[in-house]
C-alpha cells in the first residue's frame, strides 16, 4: 500500500497536473462522501447503509447543485500543488452558490417526495464538510509538494515591494509550474518588517538584507515596477546584491499601469542601463499629436540612435507622411522594414542621402513639401571628428546651412535640431561645430523675426548629453570588452557623465520642439551625473566575473573629465515643463556669422587643411579651448598673440 501511494505521489509531482475531469471527480466523491458521513453520525450508520441506495440517489440530486457552482467558479482549474487563498475563496463561493440553488428548487419544487428528506441542518453540515475537506485536500498537496517534491533547480527569491506590483509578482509565482519560490518580501517601511504576507515574511531593506537572502538561500531578487525606481537611485543596494552575487530581475517594460496582468515572466535580468538612476519623463501628448498629426514631416539622421527613436515617435501621432534622410544605408533600410511593419499606412520614403548634397536637398523639400523638419543628421564621435575637421564644418555645419536655408525658403513651419552639450565651453571639434549650428540656426531665426528675411520657419534647438544604448557609446563598448575577458577601458577615473535613455530624450525633442517659437535653446535636465569607472564597476559585479580589471588609458584628444550643459556666461529660465530649461546665450548677427562659415567652408574646401579649418573654427567661437589635442597649439599662439 506505501509502495503504490509513492508511486501515486511520483507520477502527480512528475506531471504538469491532473486533468480537470479527475479534480472535478474528486470534488464530487468528496462532496457525497461526505454526505454519507454526516447522514450517517446525524441518524445511525445502520440507517444509512440500510437506505444506501435511496440516499445514494439523493445525494447524487444534490451534487448537480454543487457541480454548478464548481462550473461557476471554476474551482477545478487550478493545479492543486499551487493552489492560493483565491482557490479556497473560489471552493467557499461555490458551495454556497449550491446551497443557494438547493433552498430555491426545494421551496419550488416538489423535489423532497421523490428523494429522501433531509433537514436543513443536515444539507449545512453537508456543505461545510465538504468544503473543509477540499480545502484540505489542497493544503496538504501544496505542502506536501513544498516540503517533499520541491525541485532541486528551483531558485529561492525575495521580491522587493509589498503592494499591489509585489503582491502580483507573489501570485503568479504561486498561481503556475515556475522554477522560484518566494521565500521573503522586501519592504522600505520599517514598521512592515516581520509581518507575514501570503503566509511569507517580510524583511527591512537595510544593511542586513544580503545576509538574510543567503540565510534562505534566496539567489534572486524580483523587482516590483512600483519600486523600479527606487533600486535606480539606490546604487549602495544594487551593488551590494551584486557583489553578493544576487540576480536583480526588473520589469520588462518602462511603465505599468497597476492593472495590466503582471506576470514573473515579464521580469528581466537587469542589465547596467537598467540601474542608472532616472526619473519618470511626462509630456503632453496631446499638444505634440496636435501639431504632428496630419503633417509632413522630414526627418535627417533617420537611421541614428536619436534619428530612428524621433521616426518611431512621430510616426505614433499619425503624420500625412514622413522623408527619412540618412547616408548610412544598412541601417535606413531597417527603419524602411520597420515602417512597413509597424506603421504600414504611413507613406515613409527613406532617402540615402548626404544632408550637405544641395541639390539633393532641395529636391526632397520641393517635392514633399515638409511641414516640420527634425534635424538629427551629424557626425558625433569626438575622436573621429578631431582627426577630420574638414567632415565636421562639411556635414555638421554646411549640412545644417542647407537644411536651414532650405526650410526658410520651402516654408517650413518649423525646425527642430538636435545638438549636444559638448558645445558648451567646447574642447573638441565636434562640440564646436554644433555650437556653430546653434550660432546659425539663432541668428537665421533672429534675422526672420527681425524681417529682414522672408519667411516664417521658427528654429528651435535641443541640447543634451549621452543617451543609453547609442551607437558608439561607453555602455555597449564595456560590453563587448567583457565578453573578451577584459580589460574595461576607462579614459579616467575622475570622469563623469550625464544619461538619459533614447526614448525620454526624443520626447522631450518632441516636447521642446512645440514648444518653442523660435530661437530657443532648450536644455534637458540630465539628472544625476555618473562616474564611467562606477559604470565599468557595475557592469563587472552583474556580470558575476570575478578576474575582469579596469585598465586607465588617459583622456582621448578633445574629451574633458565632465561635460557642461550651459556656458558659464549663459543663464537658464524655467519652461512649462519640469525637465526642459530655456537657454539664454550670447548672440551674434546673422551677417557676422555667415561671413565667418563662408570663410570656413572655402578654407576646408580649399585644402582640407586641418590647423587652418580649426583656427577659422575658435574665430567664430572664441571658448573653443582644445585639450588633449594636437589644436593646443593654437589656443597658445591665440595667447600669445593677445
Amino acid at each position: 500500500m506505501n509502495n503504490l501511494f509513492c508511486r501515486f505521489t511520483h507520477w502527480y509531482f512528475s506531471k504538469d497536473a491532473l486533468s480537470y475531469w479527475l479534480v472535478l471527480l474528486m470534488d464530487c466523491l468528496i462532496v457525497v462522501g461526505s454526505s454519507f458521513f454526516v447522514h450517517a453520525m446525524m441518524t445511525s450508520a445502520t440507517s444509512t447503509l440500510a437506505n444506501f441506495g435511496p440516499l445514494l440517489l439523493t445525494f447524487c440530486a444534490y451534487l448537480v447543485f454543487y457541480l454548478i457552482g464548481f462550473r461557476l467558479r471554476y474551482t477545478y482549474s487550478g493545479v492543486l500543488r499551487y493552489s492560493s487563498f483565491v482557490d479556497l475563496m473560489r471552493l467557499w463561493t461555490a458551495t454556497v452558490i449550491a446551497i443557494v440553488l438547493i433552498f430555491i428548487v426545494r421551496h419550488t419544487t416538489k423535489i423532497d417526495s421523490y428523494l429522501v428528506p433531509l433537514s436543513w441542518n443536515e444539507l449545512l453540515a453537508i456543505c461545510v464538510m465538504s468544503t473543509l475537506i477540499m480545502c484540505f485536500v489542497r493544503i496538504m498537496t501544496k505542502y506536501f509538494y513544498d516540503v517533499y517534491f520541491i525541485d532541486a533547480s528551483v531558485q529561492r527569491v525575495f521580491i522587493y515591494g509589498v503592494k499591489e506590483g509585489g503582491v502580483a509578482l507573489a501570485k503568479s509565482i504561486q498561481a503556475q509550474e515556475s522554477k522560484y519560490e518566494v521565500t521573503g518580501f522586501v519592504s522600505d517601511v520599517a514598521s512592515d518588517a516581520h509581518h507575514l504576507l501570503m503566509g511569507v515574511k517580510i524583511y527591512a531593506n537595510d544593511e542586513k538584507l544580503v545576509s538574510r537572502m543567503r540565510q534562505k538561500n534566496a539567489t534572486v531578487l524580483m523587482v516590483s515596477p512600483l519600486k523600479s525606481d527606487a533600486i535606480r537611485n539606490n546604487q549602495q543596494m544594487a551593488d551590494a546584491l551584486a557583489e553578493a552575487g544576487i540576480k536583480i530581475l526588473m520589469y520588462n517594460q518602462q511603465e505599468w499601469d497597476g492593472k495590466s496582468d503582471l506576470r514573473y515572466t515579464h521580469l528581466k535580468e537587469v542589465d547596467v542601463e537598467d540601474l542608472l538612476p532616472r526619473n519618470q519623463i511626462d509630456v503632453d501628448l496631446d499638444a505634440i499629436s496636435n501639431v504632428l498629426k496630419g503633417k509632413s514631416i522630414l526627418i535627417t539622421g533617420a537611421a541614428g540612435s536619436i534619428g530612428s527613436e524621433i521616426v518611431r515617435q512621430v510616426s505614433e501621432f499619425g503624420p500625412s507622411q514622413l522623408v527619412l534622410v540618412d547616408q548610412a544605408e544598412t541601417p535606413l533600410h531597417d527603419i524602411r522594414l520597420m515602417m512597413a511593419r509597424k506603421f504600414p499606412d504611413i507613406p515613409a520614403e527613406t532617402v540615402t542621402a548626404s544632408i550637405h548634397h544641395k541639390i539633393h536637398m532641395e529636391y526632397l523639400f520641393d517635392k514633399y513639401k515638409p511641414e516640420y523638419v527634425f534635424h538629427a543628421a551629424a557626425y558625433k564621435h569626438v575622436p573621429m571628428m578631431e582627426d577630420n575637421p574638414g567632415e565636421a564644418v562639411m556635414n555638421n555645419i554646411d549640412g545644417t546651412r542647407i537644411m536651414a536655408d532650405l526650410s526658410v525658403k520651402y516654408g517650413v513651419k518649423k525646425f527642430v535640431m538636435v545638438s549636444t552639450d559638448k558645445a558648451v565651453n567646447p574642447t573638441n571639434v565636434m562640440g564646436c561645430s554644433k555650437r556653430i549650428c546653434e550660432m546659425y540656426c539663432q541668428s537665421l531665426d533672429k534675422e526672420i523675426k527681425d524681417g529682414k528675411i522672408e519667411g516664417c520657419t521658427e528654429f528651435v534647438t535641443t541640447r543634451f548629453g549621452n543617451v543609453l544604448g547609442s551607437n558608439g557609446s561607453v555602455i555597449p563598448l564595456f560590453k563587448e570588452q567583457l565578453k573578451a575577458g577584459g580589460p574595461l577601458t576607462v579614459t579616467h577615473p575622475d570622469i563623469i557623465r550625464y544619461f538619459m535613455l533614447i526614448p525620454e530624450a526624443c520626447k522631450l525633442v518632441l516636447q521642446a520642439g512645440t514648444m518653442g517659437h523660435g530661437g530657443e535653446i532648450f536644455v534637458f535636465d540630465m539628472g544625476k551625473p555618473v562616474r564611467i569607472a562606477d559604470l565599468a564597476k557595475r557592469i563587472i559585479l552583474l556580470s558575476g566575473a570575478t578576474d575582469v580589471e579596469i585598465k586607465y588609458t588617459g583622456l582621448r584628444d578633445g574629451e574633458k573629465l565632465y561635460e557642461e550643459l550651459l556656458n558659464k556666461e549663459e543663464n537658464t529660465k524655467p519652461s512649462s515643463h519640469p525637465k526642459i530649461k530655456l537657454a539664454s546665450v550670447r548672440e551674434l548677427g546673422y551677417e557676422e556669422v555667415c561671413s565667418q562659415i563662408n570663410r570656413l567652408i572655402e578654407i576646408t574646401k580649399d585644402g582640407y587643411d586641418d590647423m587652418s579649418i580649426v583656427k577659422q573654427m575658435k574665430v567664430l567661437v572664441p571658448e573653443f579651448k582644445s585639450k588633449h589635442s594636437k589644436y593646443e597649439i593654437l589656443d597658445k599662439e591665440g595667447e600669445s598673440q593677445a
